[in-house]
């Protein structure tokens, strides 16, 4: 989940059938940084991050963007937690959680675990936040999450109303466990529980809903003070939280911007204490400005190009148009001189932090993500040319440095085409007016989608994003054939033969290019001199329970 600065999910969609059977191996600081105070590493010092505005109510089936997610991530444990070095799906609140036939299982919620307005959690604290997120009545944008589970088509059908209030596959059995089945046989259904949506909710969420939204009260290792819209929320240390990963400061403001350059000015001046979103005008500095306190690491994450299919100008039979825009792009060019090491020219539409065995296989997407303007035009006029013969490539330029490979990237593809302007930048002043745009079908143009894996599994790179109706599906591609070895590969319990059956899933994309994969994106970040045990897991979130300040 969590959009990066990329295109997450939209509404829920009405996606269908969502499975999975293969499972990753997987500056001067006098200020203080703008918190309050130092607190000499003893766990009550606050500190400071970059942040921007989330786009949705902080409802966990309903935070599908990074800067939401990264309140969710501190405020919420589920089931399962990814550990922040490997990524692995490891146990938080579930004691175990059992199957003899990959389809029906048996959890089992650890005793002891409370919400911090003294609320405990039980079984029924999920099962009850489960079905309120599958419901489509809540229009919840993460529903799509809880598809596998039987009766998600009754509470959230294709069409028409539901007919039913709650999942039938959810029972509440006892106190601390509760049984879920499942539509399909999935037997790494546990590995994506680790994900937000299905943290699990209080009673108070249900009471007084309009009450908790205004605050959020959760069950982590942080509880939310309070929320200026366009300012900061500042989240304090909960010092009843029961987890092995509490908190050792005492707590972070979130601090909005909506330009990174300004961020990482406040960092450099000493009033913000953590940068993690490098603006690409730095990165040939950052190392000189921070020496060991910059940090540069793989993380699931891409950055793509998306199309509107429901404009016919770049739908249906426009296979070599797409194409061609794809070769029209000197990926190698703007990695190297925008992003100085912090991206990799992509090769295929998933990571390589998937690894080989999980799925990863450079080249997939073949010539067409190779540069060559002469193949590129050629493509491109056999297609008809642009549609009206111009173009322009859309994206919010609040965060993540757009504005200037969206520039070169046009430069490059007008270069291709011999054309000063058939290709223009549409800037969008805030994520959140894109994010609306996009689920509005305003696109007119390639637009940027780029995807933050929600778990480090290859289906999560492949079937939100492009199968039919999915729910981060923004360009409203739909292919049988896709489809069909998706759909294959969620049944196929062998998890090698799972991975191959995606990756033919892959080469699918290739001929048709339903979105152009530009480049890998590393996970970057800066902070100040009172700060250490600094990290980002591989989601390039920064693990801020870990970070001492000093």
């Amino acid at each position: 989940m969590r959009g990066v600065t990329q295109a997450r999910p939209q509404a829920a969609g009405r996606a269908r059938r969502f499975a999975c059977a293969a499972a990753v191996a997987l500056a001067a600081t006098g200020c203080g940084g703008g918190g309050n105070g130092g607190g000499g590493g003893d766990g009550t010092g606050i500190l400071s991050s970059s942040w921007g505005d989330p786009q949705n109510p902080l409802e966990p089936a309903n935070t599908n963007e990074v800067q939401g997610g990264k309140v969710l991530d501190m405020i919420f444990r589920g089931l399962k937690r990814y550990d922040p070095e490997t990524g692995e799906a490891k146990n938080m609140l579930a004691e175990k959680i059992e199957s003899d036939d990959s389809q029906n299982f048996t959890v089992t919620v650890k005793k002891g675990w409370k919400f911090s307005n003294g609320e405990p959690v039980t079984a029924k604290s999920f099962v009850d936040a489960w079905n309120y997120g599958a419901h489509l009545d809540n229009a919840q944008k993460n529903a799509y999450f809880f598809e596998y589970i039987e009766g998600y088509d009754e509470v959230h059908p294709e069409e028409g109303d539901p007919s039913a209030k709650t999942l039938s596959g959810l029972k509440v059995t006892g106190g601390q466990t509760f049984t879920v089945k499942l539509n399909q046989k999935f037997s790494t259904w546990p590995e994506t529980l680790g994900y937000n949506a299905f943290a699990p909710l209080p009673k108070a969420f249900f009471d007084d809903h309009d009450a908790w939204v205004k605050k959020p009260v959760g069950n982590g290792p942080y509880q939310v003070e309070s929320y200026q819209k366009g300012s900061v929320m500042k989240l304090r240390k909960w010092e009843d939280y029961k987890g092995p990963d509490k908190a050792r400061n005492g707590g972070v403001d979130l601090k909005v911007y909506t330009d990174n350059n300004a961020a990482y000015t406040d960092l450099l001046s000493g009033n913000l204490d953590l940068a993690d979103d490098i603006p690409a005008a730095q990165l040939k500095n950052v190392e000189s400005d921070l020496g060991d306190r910059y940090i540069n690491e793989p993380a699931g994450i891409i950055q793509t190009l998306a199309f509107p299919f429901y404009d016919k100008g770049w739908g249906e039979g426009k296979e070599k148009l797409r194409q061609g825009i794809s070769r029209a792009i000197d990926r190698e060019k703007i990695t190297e001189q925008i992003y100085h090491g912090t991206r990799t020219p992509a090769s295929d539409w998933t990571s390589p932090v998937l690894g080989e065995k999980g799925g990863y296989q450079a080249g997939i997407c073949g010539e067409f993500c190779d540069y060559d303007p002469k193949a590129a035009k050629k493509l491109i006029d056999e297609a008809g040319g642009l549609p009206g013969g111009r173009m322009t490539l859309t994206s919010n330029v609040d965060t993540g440095s757009h504005r200037v490979w969206l520039d070169a990237a046009c430069n490059s593809i007008n270069n291709a085409l011999g054309k000063d302007k058939a290709c223009t930048v549409n800037p969008v002043g805030t994520f959140a007016d894109y994010r609306n745009q996009i689920g509005d079908e305003r696109m007119t143009g390639p637009f940027r989608a780029g995807w933050q894996m929600d778990y480090p599994l290859i289906q999560n790179f492949l079937q939100p994003l492009y199968y039919t109706n999915a729910s981060s599906n923004d360009g409203k591609w739909s292919n049988k054939e896709f489809d069909k070895l998706v759909d294959e590969a969620n049944a196929e319990r062998d998890t090698e033969k799972a991975v191959r059956k995606f990756q033919d899933a892959e080469k699918v994309l290739a001929e048709q290019m339903p979105a152009i994969p530009l480049w890998y994106q590393n996970g970057s970040a800066g902070f100040s001199e009172r700060l250490t045990d600094v990290k980002l897991n591989p989601f390039s979130v920064p693990v801020y329970d870990q970070i001492k300040v000093g």
